[in-house]
């Protein structure tokens, strides 16, 4: 594995480091911004909907630059984002501040797995993806627990500033390993670029994501009230219990990025039906402590962990360039928002079970979505179904961006 796709994990880190911190220190931030609790949480939905509707818009900005310039001039517009909510004193200005990162991480994300798309052989890729995105898993972790502890003794301000000085460390460090890459978008127009979002199929698969992503969200957005008023855990022991929900994205992220390129449809379609079981037996037990926090590990193992499987559905649907991958980061934003938004309205109207019901029932629909899928994967013999021959331009394994061994061959080809 290229330590570049290490790198561009740690720079996921960050990114998600710096939009989960808000959610630990609001009273600090209320306090010393002079606004409400609530107010500050709309910080967190600023930096989501920055990320689903700045991210594509600032990654056409970068498209004709190289892969590895485009990661750095993303990673500045970040550190400058994350400075000055460092330094704002007003809350129009942290804003504004959390609208700029947002919309560089979203970009981030999309140029990142090109990048890791031209420096791994194809038979690599799925794994490749997923420990790139073992940044996502481990900055929900301990991204979250890290920037509370140092903002609860330093002040909040410090938790900018530790995210900033990890920025300026990955990006120095990212810009050394990197080799010279190919351009993040198209050798061409910006027409050109669009092209392949003309297919009805893409969009379908890129919908299913949101379906998958909104399934976990709806409940994992509401496990603390779930765990204190239903299953009755002390408010001092639930941020273990979160760590080991956590912990379990990690070692599921680990498994389903080994398999993304090989059995992507099967993956998806298992973790889907399991995740369904899990949110159903979270749902009918969580008044009791041990059920309860075996389905929640469940959701932990197959929930946004079928990421890495996800990515490679959508780029053999599209292509593996920064604009179709930053396309799909947004409607995985989006499902966070419509999940964590229909677990509230849940709440409203039936109780604290209600988020585990409508992420059951997201993921139900999600697992009907992948019917087709599944059924062309059977008939064909193979786990390509949804892969097309791809184009002269798909990224091809940088010279000594990783092994040669099996470069060119891929999964039904």
């Amino acid at each position: 594995m290229p330590r570049s796709v290490h790198l561009l994990a740690l720079g996921i880190f960050a990114m998600v480091t710096s939009e989960l911190l808000v959610g630990g220190l609001m009273p600090q931030m209320s306090e010393d911004l002079g606004v409400t609790i609530p107010q500050i949480g709309y910080l967190i939905t600023a930096f989501a909907l920055a990320m689903a509707l700045g991210g594509p818009p600032a990654t056409l900005a970068v498209l004709r630059l190289r892969t590895d310039r485009a990661l750095l001039v993303l990673f500045l517009v970040f550190l400058v984002g994350n400075a000055l909510a460092a330094v704002s004193h007003s809350y129009w200005l942290m804003l504004v501040a959390r609208v700029v990162t947002g919309a560089a991480s979203g970009a981030f994300f999309g140029v990142a797995l090109s990048a890791v798309a031209q420096v791994t052989a194809p038979h690599l890729r799925g794994r490749a993806t997923g420990a790139a995105l073992q940044g996502l898993m481990v900055g929900t972790l301990l991204g979250l627990p890290l920037s509370t502890l140092i903002g609860g003794r330093l002040g909040w301000r410090a938790a900018f500033v530790a995210v900033g000085v990890l920025t300026v460390v990955v990006m120095v460090a990212t810009a050394l390993a990197l080799p010279r890459l190919e351009r993040a978008g198209k050798a061409g127009d910006l027409r050109g670029e669009l092209t392949v979002f003309r297919t009805s199929h893409l969009w379908a698969v890129m919908a299913t994501s949101t379906l998958i992503i909104g399934a976990t969200f709806a409940a994992f957005s509401y496990f603390t009230p779930i765990l204190t008023e239903v299953t009755g855990f002390s408010r001092d022991v639930v941020p273990l219990l979160l760590l080991g929900y956590g912990a379990a994205t990690v070692v599921g992220n680990t498994v389903v990025g080994r398999l993304a390129m090989s059995h992507t449809v099967t993956v998806i379609v298992a973790g889907l039906a399991l995740n369904t079981v899990f949110l159903v037996v979270f749902a009918l037990f969580a008044d009791l402590p041990v059920p309860a926090l075996l389905a929640m590990a469940g959701v932990g193992l197959v929930g946004i962990t079928l990421n890495p499987a996800m990515v490679t559905r959508v780029q053999r649907a599209g292509n593996a360039r920064a604009l179709v991958n930053t396309a799909h980061s947004s409607f995985i934003t989006l499902g966070v928002v419509v999940g964590s938004w229909a677990g509230g309205m849940g709440i409203d109207a039936f109780g604290l079970r209600a988020p585990l019901w409508v992420g059951a029932a997201l993921a139900l629909i999600a697992l009907l979505a992948m019917v087709p899928a599944a059924l062309s994967a059977r008939r064909v013999g193979h786990e390509a179904a949804d892969a097309r021959v791809p184009d002269r331009s798909e990224p091809r394994p940088v010279p000594g961006g990783s092994l040669s061994r099996g470069a060119g061959r891929g999964p039904g080809q």
